[in-house]
């Protein structure tokens, strides 16, 4: 069994060729299915809440759990792929993700689910992320942005695909049948796709993009405050991103619109974002991640503008359409970002802190939101809070920008 996952190392041809194009394909499969984690929550909410008879906030606490575990995890096996490869720390996540399931669905109180959602599936499902981000990052030099936001269109696909495939498991059995069958169906599918990255990256840390520290000196970064600025800037980011994707559902039922309008705004987003993913990469191939980045980001203040004077059924679709294609991408280019700043060796901590940043500002925003919501009886100034910590993000992305320009002119002029 430990054979199976041992790392072998790669070599200099597999760099951009077949064996990183299928490494990115499972890798894609591995994210897909690591989704159920974060997604599968939100299905089996209504039913969870009616068994232990508690109110909506309450039971909402497992899929709180689930976020905290996810942003701890993010760090965690991504120190772990840093030091021991792939292969070993994901199929461990499936490990505990699928047991996660397992024991949730024999549950025989809410708290008991909570701690199973926060330190089993959530910190399980967490390697199907960031981790998987920053490993792919090291298999590709020309299509490196295509390929890590690939990977992370499967966050998005696997909300498009479990529930649809928890429907009938519900109607058959109900959440718990659902859960035993999830923590089933994730050991069986996602061990084999772990043992396909046992292969090491063929070099680390070799050549100037690997080693870029003394850039970002001459143009004043260290790679600690660059770090830190781009951690603030994901919190940032994602505080203004929460606000349409966790309250466009409440915001729809205030305008009278329903949760059914609300819910189809959601998918909007969500397919859109998988577009905008695959665009930013493409876009960070040629210009590079941080001005994606910028780009992104200046896209989804844009269209945060627009929810404030557009309130009408259709003009919402069309508004929800805008921020799905401006936002999709944001969340990948921290990955790329940190692969062209920082050493190839320190990706996966590197990226996990990053990650774990943009969870944590989901986390406040959608919390805040609320919190502006019940303060000034409208979502109006929640809006405007978003497109606040929005500019706050810019500003720290073009400085990041500004200050390696010399690095930039030199690489170029070499």
């Amino acid at each position: 069994m430990t054979s199976l996952f041992a790392a072998n190392p790669g070599t200099p041809q597999d760099i951009d060729g077949r064996a990183a194009w299928i490494r990115m394909v499972a890798s894609l499969l591995l994210a897909t299915l690591g989704g159920a984690g974060m997604w599968s929550m939100v299905v089996v909410l209504p039913a969870v809440q009616s068994e232990f008879a508690v109110e909506r906030g309450v039971a909402s606490l497992a899929y709180t759990a689930i976020m905290v575990g996810f942003g701890a995890g993010n760090y965690l096996f991504g120190r772990a792929i840093d030091r021991f490869g792939a292969a070993r720390p994901v199929a461990f996540a499936a490990l505990l993700l699928g047991a996660g399931f397992i024991l949730g669905s024999y549950s025989t109180g809410l708290w008991q689910l909570i701690v199973i959602q926060g330190l089993l599936i959530g910190i399980g499902s967490a390697a199907s992320f960031g981790p998987l981000l920053a490993d792919i990052s090291h298999w590709f030099a020309r299509r490196r942005g295509i390929a890590v936001t690939a990977v992370a269109c499967g966050n998005y696909i696997g909300g498009m695909l479990w529930p649809l495939v928890m429907q009938p498991m519900m109607a058959a059995g109900g959440w718990r049948l659902s859960y035993l069958l999830i923590g089933i169906i994730c050991v069986v599918a996602m061990l084999p796709l772990a043992a396909m990255l046992r292969r090491a990256p063929p070099h680390l840390d070799t050549g100037a993009v690997n080693a870029p520290e003394a850039g970002l000196s001459s143009a004043g970064i260290s790679p600690r405050m660059l770090l830190g600025l781009l951690a603030f800037a994901g919190i940032a980011c994602c505080v203004a991103m929460s606000m349409p994707q966790v309250h466009i559902v409440a915001y729809c039922v205030d305008l009278g619109f329903g949760v059914a309008r609300g819910s189809e705004m959601l998918s909007v987003m969500a397919g859109a974002g998988i577009v905008s993913r695959l665009v930013s990469g493409m876009l960070a191939d040629r210009i590079g991640g941080v001005k994606t980045l910028l780009i992104g980001s200046t896209g989804q203040m844009l269209a945060l503008f627009l929810y404030l004077p557009f309130d009408g059924l259709v003009s919402l679709y069309v508004v929800s359409l805008i921020f799905g294609l401006s936002q999709g991408g944001i969340v990948p280019m921290y990955a790329l970002v940190v692969r062209e700043y920082m050493p190839a060796r320190e990706a996966g901590s590197r990226v996990g802190i990053v990650i774990m940043a943009t969870i944590g500002g989901m986390a406040l925003g959608g919390w805040l939101s609320g919190e502006i919501y019940d303060w000034t009886g409208s979502y109006q100034a929640a809006f405007i809070n978003g497109i606040a910590w929005n500019l706050a993000n810019m500003v720290i992305i073009g400085s990041i920008l500004w200050r390696s320009r010399p690095r930039l002119h030199a690489k170029m002029a070499s």
